[in-house]
């Protein structure tokens, strides 16, 4: 009893610090897997961000390196898969087909892109609306 008295509150300061690490350790691990899925499942016509702030579209790709091409004038830049920050828009969605989401996870960019398509749908009715009061 008299050890507890003495050193209970470190312990407990020490148990903390343990699970505050293991929840960031655990947090940090599902965001890579997640990240490294996104690369894995890159494909040709895919628009992508990169880490550097470069916008293209994917052109090819091969195991480690992807060719986007970027602008209006065509130009084609080589870089890594890890470079890759995000997927902007997905070839499946230009094509017309719905991207399959695991809810579990849930996919941050098809999310983020519904998120916008329905602001800009709303800035829509919002300018008609607008459009009509003026009249």
């Amino acid at each position: 009893m008299e050890f507890f008295q003495q050193y209970g509150m470190t312990i407990l300061m020490v148990v903390g610090l343990v699970v505050v690490f293991y929840l960031m350790w655990r947090s940090n691990k599902k965001q890579e897997k997640e990240t490294q899925n996104m690369r894995d499942s890159l494909e040709v016509g895919d628009e992508i961000t990169t880490i550097g702030g470069i916008i293209g579209e994917i052109v090819r790709i091969k195991e480690e390196t992807v060719t986007i091409e970027t602008g209006k004038d065509r130009t084609k830049i080589r870089i890594l898969r890890s470079a890759v920050r995000s997927v902007d828009v997905y070839a499946a969605e230009k094509r017309g087909e719905a991207k399959k989401v695991d809810d579990a996870s849930g996919d941050k960019n098809t999310k983020k892109a519904k998120l916008e398509k329905a602001n800009l749908k709303s800035d829509k009715a919002d300018d008609k609306t607008t459009i009509e009061e003026n009249k």
